[in-house]
């Protein structure tokens, strides 16, 4: 096995370039829009990626692309639902890893798009502002089998009515728990990440440059324009998942 092959987990050459520079250009677009790229990079991976390495391995890079995030924000995050978020994480996570039965992934993808487009775009009841911990055991469950639940956490922290800087931050930082708890889970169920730990290690630096980049991008942009790019995003994603879970279900 050549020096290649290690550090790019035996893909091959180009692909772990694309790879590598959707990292970078997912990580921007999240820093700059407050989601998005996650999405982005689970559909790649899923497309060159061998199946039982997908999840856990997408969980991993967004670990640590998270970790970077929530650093170059960690001003603003808004601090007050993180502590039930956790919580609810841990039991989410725990729940999800000792479930048996594959839940239907294409059941579970229609309701996490259906409840996205509810919060985007219906009157949202004040207990929704309530709900970390609701969320955070909801979403890290998920995320177990679906893998990318950033837009389901991204519809609640819209709900708190944040500005642009402290809904990035404190979107980060919900995700890097949810993410270092499921990358732990994953390895204790016996994913062997060692294989994959070089080249996930690139991806993230290519995501934090992504970052960077990302976050002066939103310092130049206004409050209405940032809310306004945030609901077309959860929409169109909220619609993707509404399609693929139909598409499984009757595929």
């Amino acid at each position: 096995m050549t020096a290649a092959d290690l550090l790019f987990a035996g893909l091959d050459g180009p692909i772990a370039a694309l790879l590598l520079v959707l990292s970078f250009l997912s990580s921007l677009i999240t820093a700059a829009f407050g989601i998005g790229g996650g999405t982005i990079m689970l559909a790649a991976m899923a497309t060159f990626l061998p199946p039982p390495a997908i999840i856990p391995v997408h969980g991993l890079l967004q670990l640590g692309s998270n970790a970077g995030r929530s650093f170059a924000f960690r001003h603003y995050i808004h601090t007050a639902p993180l502590a039930p978020f956790v919580m609810g994480a841990l039991l989410g996570v725990a729940l999800g890893s000792s479930v048996v039965v594959q839940l239907d992934a294409g059941l579970l993808q229609i309701l996490v798009g259906l409840f996205i487009l509810w919060t985007v775009h219906l009157p949202i009841p004040q207990i929704m502002k309530r709900s970390a911990g609701i969320t955070g055991a909801l979403s890290s469950g998920l995320t177990m089998f679906v893998g990318g639940t950033g837009p389901f956490v991204a519809a609640f922290v819209k709900t708190l009515g944040l500005d642009r800087m402290s809904h990035v931050g404190t979107h980060a930082a919900m995700m890097t728990v949810q993410h270092l708890l499921k990358t732990i889970a994953f390895g204790l169920l016996g994913f062997a990440f060692t294989q994959w730990a070089a080249f996930t290690a690139l991806l993230i630096l290519f995501g934090f440059l992504g970052t960077l980049t990302g976050r002066s991008v939103l310092l130049r942009i206004n409050e209405p324009l940032f809310k306004r790019m945030l609901t077309i995003i959860l929409t169109l994603m909220a619609l993707r998942l509404v399609y693929a879970g139909s598409s499984a279900l009757l595929g």
